[in-house]
């Protein structure tokens, strides 16, 4: 007899970058707890960024989840996505079976999705336990914005069943309102960066008179190009966006540290509302600029709970280039400053993951 070790296959909506973000700190516990673990990630998330979140994974990028098809950080293309949940549900049954093929070739334990349903609903076709874990599900995003369309039922029949295949949701602080029936509330889940501002100051070749701040949209492409921001003197700002010749604006790779030790070490984070950013920024009281985004389900509890644990501004994105980020600015360096945020979610959701892990499997 020898023995196998433990699998845990991952599940990531290729949504931008804040799903694979989000879920990055609990998988770290889950490993520390369980050096043996195997670990598969099913994402279409670019894979430089999974590395520089993740450890000692295989990784499988092909995954019928879309989430959403976007315009922008922000701007939903409804139609698009419409059309492509119809086209889905017409291939749903080969997608949940090339799924659970993939699935029966490498033999997980386990199942954690954040927050795709084929998956979830693969798991259950080949009776893999299941967790799902996120502060959305695509079910009541759909319902949201595409409930009144004609094929709205069938969609929404499927999603909500994948969903409830899993043994719990594990819906983290905080989130949207859901209407699943499987919901386990738990803490913020987030990384805690580590501030530098010293060395970081150093990578870039900046004295103390310069002011360094992080724009950051996600892994998705604003509709504001970074060649309109203003030029603020004394001010130097890290970008994700390429191509740019401005003394001002750099790369946010050239600063030399974690996305998530940027969050703690800049004087203010530019940004749109997302679970990551606006986590990992209470987590270390980072004062955060962001544009509003009404018409998200998540926002309002996403803005009530950073409100809560750091300094922070909602601003709409025209006034970020009109000529009112100075005043902006001003602004929100003069709110008091709260009281931060700890990752209670994190032990919480490791420790509900690992339960489910065999602790030794006999192989012959």
């Amino acid at each position: 007899m020898r023995a196998r070790s433990p699998h845990l296959w991952l599940a990531l909506s290729p949504h931008g970058f804040g799903h694979a973000a989000m879920t990055a700190s609990v998988i770290t516990e889950v490993q520390r707890r369980r050096p043996d673990l195997r670990l598969t990630i099913q994402t279409g998330v670019d894979a430089r960024f999974l590395h520089s979140r993740y450890r000692d994974f295989k990784h499988i990028d092909h995954i019928a989840d879309f989430g959403f098809r976007m315009v922008s950080a922000t701007g939903i293309d409804l139609e698009a996505s419409a059309r492509d949940y119809a086209a889905l549900m017409t291939r749903y049954a080969d997608a949940v079976a090339d799924n659970a093929l993939m699935m029966a070739a490498e033999r997980p334990d386990l199942v954690v999705s954040n927050v795709a349903f084929v998956p979830l609903a693969a798991a259950a076709r080949l009776g893999i336990a299941s967790l799902a874990l996120s502060s959305l599900n695509w079910a009541d995003m759909y319902r949201h914005y595409l409930g009144d369309r004609p094929e709205a039922a069938e969609v929404l029949d499927r999603l909500y069943a994948a969903y409830h295949s899993a043994e719990m949701f594990l819906h983290c602080t905080p989130g949207q309102a859901m209407s699943l029936k499987n919901l386990r509330s738990i803490g913020p889940i987030a990384n805690v960066g580590h501030r530098q501002a010293q060395k970081l100051r150093e990578n870039l070749g900046q004295g103390m008179d310069v002011r360094i701040g992080l724009v950051a949209f996600g892994g998705i492409d604003h509709d504001m190009h970074m060649g309109r921001w203003p030029e603020l003197p004394g001010w130097l700002w890290l970008s994700s966006q390429d191509g740019l010749e401005r003394p001002d604006i750099v790369p946010w790779q050239r600063g030399g540290l974690s996305f998530t030790d940027l969050i703690a070490s800049v004087e203010v984070v530019v940004t749109k509302p997302g679970y990551g950013t606006f986590t990992e920024a209470g987590m270390v009281g980072a004062p955060v600029l962001y544009t509003a985004r009404p018409d998200w389900p998540e926002s309002p509890h996403l803005d009530h709970w950073l409100a809560a644990h750091t300094q922070c501004l909602m601003t709409e994105a025209n006034s970020l280039v009109d000529g009112a980020l100075p005043s902006l600015l001003h602004t929100l360096f003069s709110l008091p400053r709260q009281q931060v945020a700890t990752p209670d979610g994190v032990t919480q959701a490791a420790e509900i993951i690992l339960s489910r892990l065999p602790a030794r499997i006999e192989t012959t």
